[in-house]
């Protein structure tokens, strides 16, 4: 049976961090001051967690990290993944979240090796703005080349998420739509989370979907267009069809409902939610011997514990036992 929590929601999407290591310091994310705290595991113990995942009905499997460019063989790891089959006897559907700084070399072997779609993550298209929120000099020009030669080699479609914060970057709201049109990607605009390694959260650094349409609307006007309920991101058109936006607003409009996705972290706890308090150790059966049957019927269980919702301000709220970066969100 393929797996479902208790509220229902089918469980058919993935994401395996493979390092807990970044060669970025997104100050929104990273205090500057931390590197990984978690350890890798060797690349079989990760194929063997999504052999039996895909045997219990996931269908999509995402790589992240930290910066998951920075694993040597990341793309035999991909190779071996893609020759996974779902439990429909499908191909698996093989994605990769960078930050774009290694990818202009590897496009090209990664989509030899199997990976259809690839997520850079860029917070302007300012160069000086950029490394100013990386703090790394002269990394736009590689990120920029990374996204080029990932849309020449087609790994389609190229999406470039930004992380908005007010009085940060939402002057580039406007700067990212043109970006969409002249670079033939889908740009996607993310709501600030309580998710970074310095905890400075609050409501007011939060640009919500509403005003991302208005501000865009100065510029072009938007038209929303379907997307699928387990999707995490509004997706909306500009008026002459040129160019695509996605909006993804966890704060101002969660999607906890139709939630279909779990992680594991690169030292290999599965954790059913971005903001989970507590992790679950897959690593720690594989250590003492379990079998495939009891690694299914471990995972099984805990899909049972997945959270019904996030509750980002509001009162109760607790702050997730990691952060972004070390969770492999």
């Amino acid at each position: 049976m393929p797996l479902s929590d208790k509220f229902g929601r089918a469980i058919t999407d993935l994401r395996i961090s493979i390092t807990d290591r970044c060669n970025y310091k997104c100050v929104y994310c990273r205090t500057g001051n931390e590197g990984a705290l978690y350890g890798d595991l060797p690349f079989a113990d990760y194929l063997r967690m999504a052999r039996v995942l895909t045997g219990l009905g996931i269908q999509k499997v995402r790589i992240t990290g930290g910066e998951p460019l920075l694993r040597k063989g990341v793309v035999e790891f991909v190779r071996q993944l893609a020759k996974l089959r779902t439990a429909n006897g499908e191909d698996l559907d093989i994605a990769l979240t960078t930050n774009g700084h290694l990818l202009a070399e590897m496009a090209q072997p990664l989509k030899d090796a199997g990976l259809r779609r690839v997520t850079v993550s860029m917070d302007a298209v300012d160069p000086g703005r950029f490394a100013r929120i990386t703090r790394v000099p002269d990394g736009y020009d590689n990120v920029l080349a990374g996204i080029r030669a990932s849309r020449r080699v087609g790994l389609w479609p190229v999406k470039v998420n930004c992380v908005l914060m007010r009085g940060f970057n939402e002057d580039q709201i406007v700067p990212f739509g043109m970006f969409a049109r002249e670079e033939d990607v889908v740009v996607r605009f993310i709501e600030f989370m309580p998710l970074e390694e310095d905890r400075v959260w609050s409501p007011n650094t939060v640009v919500p979907l509403e005003e991302i349409l208005l501000r865009m609307a100065e510029y072009r006007p938007l038209v929303e267009i379907p997307h699928a309920r387990s999707e995490t991101a509004r997706r909306y058109r500009f008026d002459d069809g040129v160019g695509e936006i996605g909006i993804i607003a966890p704060v101002s409009h969660p999607f906890c409902g139709h939630c279909s996705r779990i992680r594991i972290t690169s030292d290999g706890k599965i954790r059913t939610c971005l903001f989970s308090v507590w992790d679950h150790d897959l690593h720690g059966r594989m250590r003492r011997g379990a079998s495939d049957e009891e690694l299914a019927e471990f995972i099984g269980g805990v899909i049972q514990k997945k959270e019904e919702r996030h509750h980002i301000g509001e009162p109760d709220f607790v702050p997730a036992s990691r952060t972004m970066v070390h969770s492999g969100g």
